[in-house]
């Protein structure tokens, strides 16, 4: 009741007559993200301008469950419109069938457009993020500019800190072992890949730390653990810009990975959630976000309209682009349980 009573004020406040089966009322939409600095980007660059074109938008956050979106559709409750996932959930949502198929039609855009638009059925690439090499200049001049120095110890000896997981660190390997970036997958979905990727690693296992969390290979170039570290572009342009760390990040085949909206079956607001997507998706809006956070618009027609100051630092710049490796998510969809289960295994070995 104290809810229906603060929507009332709110309507006569701003002049609007009242009606609860208004199709005032049709457009109101719950979009479900992340929280922190991700999400106060989307509220500056999707949200607000949004609901100044007469919309009504309510913000939740979520760990990136899925069991709350299955149980709504399951319950036919479904309370949640559009929602922001990675890549697994993506996959696994469309193959549960708990998130629409998506109307490209319907969205008035084209897919051609996206990086990653014809990876899945069920959800519209947002955001592009990439997992990159660094190093801190002041240590290492000049620096490594390729993945195969990542495991050339006879030039830049060291350390190097990678994350405790075989995703992107496979691909690398085989790269840096003389593999086409276009054969990276094929090669990998075989025994023999899976055992080359495995042999690179060996040559530098001794001298890597294992990082788990975001915020460690940034700490750990400043502390001089290591020389070269993997990384998320954003955790290393964040101490570069607000803590004037020396880092430089490396491009060079840079593992793109991405972030979707999709709509969750069953919600009685389709419509008002395709427009909000595609409003979300439009090149001004995506170049928008980039002036919030350093990710890479997944329009590609978004990056004419970028600040050419914050366009380097994104993993979608043209010069950033020109080696980046696509991520295969269907691949680590289909292998991920077993080739981390083989990861696990042979760190403890």
């Amino acid at each position: 009741m104290k809810k229906l009573s603060s929507l009332l004020t709110a309507a006569l406040l701003a002049g609007v007559a009242f009606a609860p089966t208004s199709s005032a009322w049709a457009d109101d939409l719950t979009i479900v993200s992340w929280g922190g600095a991700y999400s106060e980007s989307q509220r500056k660059a999707y949200y607000e301008p949004y609901m100044k074109e007469g919309h009504k938008i309510t913000e939740e956050e979520y760990n990136g469950e899925i069991a709350k979106i299955r149980a709504m559709v399951e319950a036919n409750n479904v309370t949640w419109d559009a929602v922001d996932v990675d890549t697994q959930t993506a996959l696994a949502g469309c193959a549960e069938g708990i998130f629409e198929t998506i109307d490209w039609g319907k969205l008035g855009l084209d897919r051609a457009k996206f990086i990653g638009g014809d990876l899945q059925d069920c959800a519209v690439p947002t955001i592009v993020y990439s997992t990159i090499i660094a190093y801190d200049t002041t240590r290492l001049n000049p620096g490594p500019t390729t993945i195969a120095d990542l495991f050339d110890l006879e030039k830049f000896p060291g350390k190097r800190a990678l994350q405790k997981n075989p995703f992107v660190n496979l691909e690398w390997a085989l790269i840096a072992d003389g593999v086409p970036q276009a054969d990276v997958y094929k090669v990998l979905n075989t025994p023999e890949g899976v055992d080359r990727a495995f042999k690179k690693l060996d040559t530098i296992k001794p001298h890597v730390i294992w990082w788990e969390a975001g915020a460690q290979p940034p700490q750990i170039l400043a502390d001089g653990q290591a020389v070269i570290v993997s990384a998320w572009n954003g955790r290393i342009y964040g101490a570069v810009k607000n803590d004037k760390k020396p880092f430089q990040i490396v491009w060079d085949q840079q593992g793109l990975d991405w972030d979707w909206w999709a709509i969750p079956k069953g919600t009685p607001r389709l419509d008002a959630a395709y427009k909000f997507v595609a409003f979300a998706s439009s090149p001004e809006r995506q170049a928008d976000q980039t002036n919030y956070i350093s990710y890479g618009p997944a329009n590609m027609d978004a990056v004419p309209n970028i600040n050419p100051d914050v366009l380097p630092s994104l993993p979608t710049a043209p010069d950033n682009m020109k080696t980046a490796l696509i991520v295969d998510p269907q691949f680590w969809a289909d292998k991920g349980e077993e080739l981390r289960e083989r990861f696990n295994a042979w760190l403890a070995q």
